[in-house]
């Protein structure tokens, strides 16, 4: 149920779980759990409405500029509007990596499961780039151990070495290979700094570039193309690493 639900853009795996275990999805007209299966010619809905599998020749990739304010999720936020509804797209669409609510930038959205499963394996060391500004100036010293890795004491892990650089006196570029919840707010934190302006400009080899704040587009040719070929790359790499002997 959770892979059809998936290859259909209807939200990650994850999150088809998640609805079914609130009650929400049904096949052929019973409820769902997340480990139902579901056979050719079943009909799968979402709160009553049909969930149709995209077809594989037809692939939609936007990148939006989320604003702050906008929540990454399937479902309603209370009074917050969620990046569904804020797009209003005219097909069933979901994103491929959080941004939290107070977070801007770029954000990949599209009907193809698959793909998003893809890109979020964090396994691949896929890079996301986000500049930062602090709540006040910090030195050289919190860059080397930002880059270094962070030891974070709420998820007793700490994070995977990066690139850093200075944009200004309150202001930096990172570049991680991973996303924890929260991850670059925990990483501030744990070294005595606050968060004021955080926004993704890059997943890959997508770039935010000058799109304006709440503004999309289609993902060229070329992009997809190009993100398609870094995908299989990876994933061919990372079959071909040799399996470790046991002690």
């Amino acid at each position: 149920m959770n892979k059809y639900m998936s290859e259909a853009g209807v939200c990650s795996r994850r999150e088809a779980d998640r609805l079914a275990e609130a009650g929400r999805v049904q096949v052929d007209g019973r409820t769902a759990g997340p480990g139902t299966q579901v056979g050719e010619g079943q009909i799968v809905t979402l709160d009553g409405k049909p969930v149709q599998r995209a077809e594989k020749d037809h692939t939609v990739l936007l990148a939006v500029n989320k604003p702050r304010g906008i929540v990454c999720s399937e479902v309603s936020q209370g009074g917050d509007t969620n990046i569904i509804e804020y797009l209003n797209y005219p097909e069933r669409i979901t994103y491929a990596g959080r941004l939290d609510r107070d977070s801007e930038g770029l954000l990949l959205m599209t009907n193809r499961g698959e793909l998003i499963n893809r890109m979020m394996r964090a396994s691949h060391f896929h890079e996301k780039e986000y500049e930062v500004v602090t709540d006040r100036p910090f030195n050289d010293r919190f860059l080397r151990d930002m880059a270094a890795g962070v030891y974070l004491k709420e998820l007793d892990v700490t994070t995977r070495p990066c690139r850093t650089e200075r944009l200004g006196r309150r202001k930096f570029r990172i570049v991680l290979t991973q996303g924890l919840n929260r991850q670059i707010r925990r990483m501030c934190r744990e070294l005595g700094f606050h968060v004021q302006e955080l926004k993704r400009v890059r997943i890959m080899n997508i770039r935010l570039n000058h799109l304006k704040t709440g503004a999309w587009r289609h993902v060229t040719e070329e992009e997809l193309a190009e993100l398609l070929w870094r995908l299989d790359r990876e994933e061919q790499e990372i079959l071909q690493e040799p399996e470790k002997e046991d002690a």
